[in-house]
């Protein structure tokens, strides 16, 4: 079914932002249906200025839509507003680019990032026409296949999946549609597809394995059929794919409007909270010259005049200086931002590059207030490296920063929190010294998350009580005038860490939620977290249980059939450190043995020749 303007104009004109549902932007590709032997709509189940700011999304529209006979298209999470029009029109979900009901697709592939997103999956599939349970699917159905972050820990998902593709997707990805392909072609049915599709590495297919529990306490994951691999290793790509230089610019704002060039992949530095750096081992650079090729590339296809160069660390990559330096010489009125700021590896010579362009914003992550809670999360960061980067952002003409905090890390201590409010107060006066009065800090406290493979997964989340309280202490330790301060909400944290940590139970939570109207539970003025604590005690789930309970290095995890290349050896080995403030150097100084280069070492045999660093894969 092809939704037609005349059908789509009067929804239009009663909703905001029409513009989020239209499609026709400069860049996207159209390609013949009837030639495609693959049809992938890919989806971000959020609003579309949300997911049109997505690198991943982008990347992967970009290599699917460069092969021959493969088609990928996209769609987004309708706003409520949309939502009603839609159902009170008999109008289903449709891809923006040809407009074709989402239900013809073969493959509706959804990308996870956000806990606080798997409702909008829900509601996605029900205006799309597909059975909510994969088990309800049949022939006919578009496969669904979720990637992304959230697949780290699949289970809460699984039931309403057919199949995640766990780590990088660039490559997986394409070898999935060809199994797809050919399988349609021999007439292969659903079931024997996704059987297929199991023997993919990366590939999960979750009804191919049933939980084994004892108590409240899930001991094992089962395979029910022999095909089934016992773990499944994350796919990487060895060497970075080429930049989209010609994305779609989106016809209406969106959250980062500009252009983003990722300049590497992975980190080296071992913060043991942070699951980003464990997963997207080992780190890969670009080089210089295809990063600055790039740059000319996107200018000319978008228009853009700001960029960010995109990484887990920014000022980490082996020529940011050099790179900053070109860009801004040859290109003085473009506005560049450098996300993921690392303390330590910012420079005054980096500050001086960037204050050539249109000024953006500086945002730098010290995590936590104290030196002895810093050496606890291997942050390897000192105060000096932290008041030597603000003055050198101060002394370039900047007036603004701002800095991410945690409150809620294991072994924190109310004389922690208050530090945080010491070391703001020292910042802004020296800013005010150098920079004068106008002098502004920003201050974001969010609240730790315990997450799947981190060295502090095994760890409980903090109470709700001592949270609050310490909150109330940092906002009275700080400064009352030239702050602005904001922190994480509490119940929507709690439904963050019931997904990061839960099993397959949560699939009944979830569902319930969504049928009592759970909706954008990522947004504020839509997240009514009584519906979640209602579903949880409808379903019988003891969330506390999930969220409160300190896990035993002997007990079995949700995600243990995951393998993200770092061994378990490894993680509670950096948790023992942790319990001692011992640090564990960068790994481009001092390999720790986690387990990536052995895991990967054919792929690392591949890459060697390809990578302009001497040290490839930024292990020493």
């Amino acid at each position: 079914m092809m939704i037609t303007q005349a059908q789509l104009e009067p929804l239009l004109a009663r909703v905001q932002k029409p513009g989020r549902y239209v499609g026709g932007e400069w860049n996207a590709t159209h390609k013949d249906w009837n030639t495609a032997a693959v049809r992938a709509v890919l989806a971000y189940p959020d609003l579309y200025e949300i997911g049109m700011s997505n690198l991943g999304l982008a990347l992967l529209y970009d290599v699917v839509n460069a092969q021959p006979r493969m088609l990928a298209e996209r769609v987004f999470c309708p706003a409520s507003d949309m939502v009603s029009q839609m159902q009170d029109a008999g109008i289903p979900l449709y891809s923006l680019e040809s407009r074709r009901s989402i239900d013809e697709y073969d493959v509706f592939g959804v990308s996870l990032q956000y806990e606080l997103t798997y409702t909008n999956l829900l509601t996605m599939l029900d205006l799309a026409n597909i059975p909510l349970l994969a088990a309800d699917r049949r022939e006919g159905h578009p496969l669904v296949i979720a990637g992304g972050s959230g697949s780290l820990n699949p289970e809460p998902l699984a039931d309403f999946i057919d199949a995640f593709v766990v780590g990088e997707g660039e490559e997986v990805l394409v070898e999935l549609l060809k199994r797809i392909a050919a399988g349609k072609q021999h007439g292969l049915e659903r079931r024997g597809l996704l059987d297929s599709l199991a023997s993919i590495e990366g590939v999960y297919i979750p009804s191919l394995y049933q939980p084994r529990y004892e108590g409240d306490v899930q001991m094992a994951l089962e395979a029910l059929n022999p095909a089934a691999p016992a773990v499944i290793r994350k796919r990487i790509v060895p060497t970075l794919p080429p930049v989209p230089t010609a994305p779609i610019v989106p016809t209406i704002e969106v959250i980062h409007d500009r252009a983003a060039i990722e300049i590497s992949r992975g980190c080296s530095r071992g913060c043991r909270f942070c699951q980003a750096g464990m997963i997207y081992r080992p780190i890969r650079e670009r080089s210089a010259d295809e990063v600055l090729q790039a740059v000319e590339a996107l200018i000319a296809n978008t228009g853009h005049q700001e960029f960010a160069l995109v990484s887990l660390s920014s000022s980490d990559h082996s020529h940011i200086q050099t790179l900053v330096e070109t860009i801004m010489l040859r290109h003085p009125n473009l506005a560049l931002s450098l996300p993921s700021l690392r303390i330590d590896s910012f420079s005054v010579g980096l500050a001086q590059a960037l204050s050539r362009g249109r000024k953006t914003g500086f945002t730098f992550a010290p995590e936590a207030g104290s030196q002895r809670l810093r050496d606890v999360i291997n942050k390897g960061v000192g105060e000096a490296d932290l008041m030597r980067t603000a003055e050198a952002v101060f002394s370039q003409g900047w007036h603004k920063i701002k800095l991410y905090f945690m409150l809620g890390l294991p072994t924190e201590t109310d004389e922690d929190v208050r530090e945080i409010g010491r070391l703001v107060t020292e910042l802004l006066a020296m800013g005010r010294r150098i920079a004068g009065v106008r002098t502004e800090i920003n201050i974001t406290a969010s609240t730790f998350v315990p997450k799947p493979h981190t060295p502090f997964q095994w760890e409980p989340l903090i109470d709700r009580e001592v949270l609050e309280e310490r909150q109330a202490l940092l906002r009275q330790s700080l400064p009352k005038r030239n702050i602005k301060f904001s922190w994480s909400d509490w119940d929507a944290t709690w439904l963050e860490a019931l997904f990061s940590r839960g099993d397959r139970r949560m699939r009944r939570v979830i569902l319930r939620a969504w049928q009592l109207g759970a909706r954008y539970d990522a947004w504020q003025e839509h997240f009514q977290p009584d519906l979640w604590h209602q579903a949880a005690q409808d379903c019988g789930v003891d969330a506390d249980a999930f969220n409160h309970r300190r896990r035993g290095f002997e007990e079995h995890l949700p995600w243990e059939h995951i393998d993200v290349g770092v061994s378990r050896r490894f993680l509670q080995r950096e948790y023992a450190r942790s319990l001692t403030g011992e640090l564990s150097r960068d790994c481009r100084e001092e390999c720790h043995s986690c387990g990536i280069l052995a895991a990967y070492a054919s792929e690392l045999d591949q890459a060697r020749g390809q990578m302009s660093a001497e040290r490839p894969w930024g292990c020493p």
